[in-house]
């Protein structure tokens, strides 16, 4: 058999992100990784005559066309009656892989977990979003401690994706009308398992310069450019599908970004001759809209002078006056007379969730003045997140979770008994795989430090502040997210001289890492990521405090798999949910947080510490944070602390693993990706397949013309158009 023939699926193998969380896959690729062209004819034949990697090719290729296949999938098992989809899941972010760097943090990454468990699940989901070809920004440090941002080109030769075609040899193109210009918009499909993936770049040669640079960063520019961005996203979102010719059953807005999704198909129905209050109608019933969070700056609101700008064309088909387009998304008790998004996707969204229990009750009485009746009654519903377990779970506790569980413990994820059998193994084994990881995370940050020294040449100050010092006898907490001021980074450094008590006990000791990425725009939260690497830096910590810069997925896991314990201190009720607590768990590492988001709803005081929530908050947040702090200290030194180091039998820390195995029993089996897709299936998606109009799903028509090699699609309204 010639080298095409033994080999011929691989291209298919490693252009879908499937080989990202199965096991099988990740072993065909660990070879591939070493080489730097997968495309040279003569390493592909050096590999087909390679027995060793023919048969990792043959396991993948076997376990892929499994995953591939509707056979024992949950959803075609359940709710197979419900005729085809699929379901139009709109996000601006999606965080699958490093290979692909589209995303920032917590909601891209939560939108690839969705992802993937959709196609666990067998779940039609297709996912709408952006290339971004200069992605979020690489992040480094100065001696200084201040973030520089380095924005990188994305090589799509490379990249896992591949262009969008409807005819044959033709890549899509959308044409999307502004004001004063046409738009032409690029689409790309990402593979993730079963899911499709299309995200749309306007880095085009019929574009003008700043209308290629559109899609070009993540949360970029000034309001304008990321009003345009939204308009994009939405209205250009459900003009790629209705050119790709896909219907879907569902439509799902994931945060306030993509609410001009639904108000484009009010425009399609308004064209079709309903009128206003038809039109929303019939939209609601088939639209789902997720909100992610308490802190007003996350909700985009706009002057109502751009918004005329680009939308006016709107108001001669939305109402008589420009007063009734204007409602649609006015929250004034908050935001005054800006034009917001998520009041505009609240209003046109049928079925609304917010992200944990505790965010329900803090968004029905934030957006409560939008149905005016009592916040009990405000219809938003609380669907809590959850984590991808095999993308987060280490490999080496997936295969002692198959071991002890049985291949089943695959099957039941969200059983709390599968999960008790999967961590049922002893107390040695459990703490000789954590401590596998402690060892594998400091190797890495000792590593990615070597590195900055010998490439960069950093200040010996920085190669500390790297983690070099770091002793894996020692009690290490995690934190790593996102440094805005409300998850309170800094909340550790309070008392400086009580810290250094804690870092440098001679009998007992502690050392803390930190990993994270402020916003480009946001000062305060770049001061408080200065402040940690100041401390990184002090001798008086004793090279026990560590940065890890330019924080990723990659980063991500080696730290969420390596604590001992994972550290949260958001400001309540500012967290919305948070996920990364939830993905150490998996990995048998406690949490100590204070009680917002997940952990308030998942701490039962055997499975990691709670600083407690006082009976009520003060107007004054110095206040509470000092009260706070005092709280993180005395349990650290009175609990957390003296647990760790307490040894029993065998010189094992048995209560200490005691609250492990508490943290994987109680956590993984509820706070994980497979119950959170189910529950938006049985709770969200399901009555909106059901309740929706057929009219509903009505799209203009398309026409295509043939331009540089792209078919070029534009909408044929029915009725006079907008412009």
């Amino acid at each position: 058999m010639n080298v095409t023939d033994e080999l011929r699926r691989l291209p298919e193998l490693t252009r879908n992100l499937w080989w990202t969380w199965h096991p099988e896959g990740h072993a065909l690729m660990e070879p591939l990784f070493q080489q730097s062209r997968l495309d040279d004819p003569s390493r592909t034949a050096e590999l087909a005559r390679d027995p060793q990697f023919l048969e990792r090719y043959r396991r993948a290729l076997g376990a892929f066309d499994a995953a591939m296949s509707d056979d024992r999938k949950w959803f075609p098992a359940t709710y197979g009656h419900l005729g085809p989809g699929p379901i139009a899941y709109f996000s601006a972010e999606f965080g699958v892989h490093n290979a692909l760097p589209v995303y920032s943090g917590g909601l891209g990454v939560l939108a690839g977990d969705f992802a993937k468990e959709a196609s666990d699940l067998g779940v039609p989901l297709i996912g709408v979003g952006f290339m971004y070809p200069q992605g979020y920004f690489r992040q480094r440090v100065s001696p200084e401690g201040r973030q520089e941002e380095i924005y990188e080109h994305l090589d799509k030769r490379f990249a896992p994706i591949a262009p969008a075609c409807v005819v044959p040899g033709r890549s899509c193109v959308v044409r999307l009308e502004l004001p004063d210009r046409v738009l032409h918009v690029a689409v790309w499909v990402v593979r993730v398992g079963r899911v499709s993936l299309y995200l749309m770049d306007t880095d085009l040669a019929a574009n003008a310069r700043g209308d290629r640079e559109l899609s070009a960063r993540l949360y970029g520019g000034d309001q304008e450019m990321r009003l345009r961005q939204e308009i994009l996203l939405g209205i250009g979102g459900v003009r790629l599908l209705r050119a790709q010719g896909i219907r879907p059953a569902v439509w799902h807005a994931n945060e306030g970004h993509s609410a001009f999704m639904m108000l484009e198909r009010v425009r399609e129905l308004l064209a079709r001759g309903r009128d206003l209050d038809e039109a929303i109608t019939e939209v609601r019933t088939s639209t789902v809209f997720t909100t992610h969070t308490p802190v007003p700056a996350g909700h985009d609101a706009f002057p109502l002078a751009l918004i005329e700008k680009y939308l006016e064309p709107y108001w001669s088909r939305l109402g008589p006056d420009r007063e009734r387009f204007v409602a649609l998304g006015r929250h004034e008790e908050t935001w005054g007379p800006a034009f917001n998004m998520t009041a505009l996707a609240l209003r046109l969204a049928g079925h609304c969730n917010a992200v944990s229990l505790k965010h329900g009750d803090v968004s029905r009485r934030m957006w409560a003045p939008l149905w005016n009746v009592p916040e009990t009654e405000v219809p938003i519903i609380p669907v809590t997140n959850g984590v991808h377990v095999l993308s987060w779970a280490a490999p080496e506790f997936v295969r002692a979770y198959r071991a002890h569980g049985r291949d089943e413990w695959m099957e039941h994820l969200d059983s709390v008994a599968a999960w008790q059998r999967a961590a049922g193994m002893p107390d040695a084994d459990l703490w000789t795989l954590h401590r596998q990881l402690k060892l594998r995370l400091l190797g890495f940050m000792r590593a990615r430090a070597r590195a900055r020294w010998e490439q960069d040449g950093v200040a010996s100050a920085q190669v500390v502040a790297g983690g070099t010092l770091f002793d894996p006898e020692v009690l290490t907490i995690g934190f790593a997210r996102r440094f805005a001021t409300y998850k309170r980074a800094f909340l550790l450094f309070t008392d400086p001289d009580r810290l250094q008590a804690l870092l440098t006990d001679p009998q007992r000791p502690l050392q803390v890492v930190f990993a994270g990425k402020a916003h480009p725009a946001d000062e305060p939260g770049k001061r408080i990521l200065q402040t940690v690497y100041g401390a990184a830096t002090d001798p008086a910590f004793a090279g026990r405090i560590a940065f890890i810069d330019d924080y990723d997925i990659h980063v991500a896991q080696h730290v969420v798999q390596g604590v001992d314990v994972w550290l949260n201190t958001p400001r309540p009720p500012l967290e919305a949910s948070g996920t990364s607590g939830q993905k150490a768990a998996l990995n048998g590492v406690p949490s100590l947080s204070t009680l917002d988001g997940w952990w308030a709803e998942a701490y039962d005081g055997t499975n990691g510490w709670a600083i407690p929530e006082p009976p009520q908050r003060s107007a004054e947040v110095d206040v509470d944070d000092a009260r706070d702090a005092e709280a993180l200290y005395r349990l650290l030194e009175n609990e957390v602390v003296p647990l760790y180091y307490e040894r029993g039998h065998g010189g094992l820390p048995e209560r200490w693993i005691r609250v492990m195995r508490r943290t994987i029993e109680t956590i993984a089996p509820v706070f994980n990706a497979r119950r959170m897709v189910k529950e938006y299936v049985d709770r969200l998606y399901v009555p909106a397949w059901t309740s929706a109009a057929e009219s509903d799903d009505v799209p203009d028509s398309i026409s295509y013309h043939f331009h540089d090699g792209n078919a070029v699609a534009t909408a044929v309204p029915v009725g006079p158009p907008l412009s």
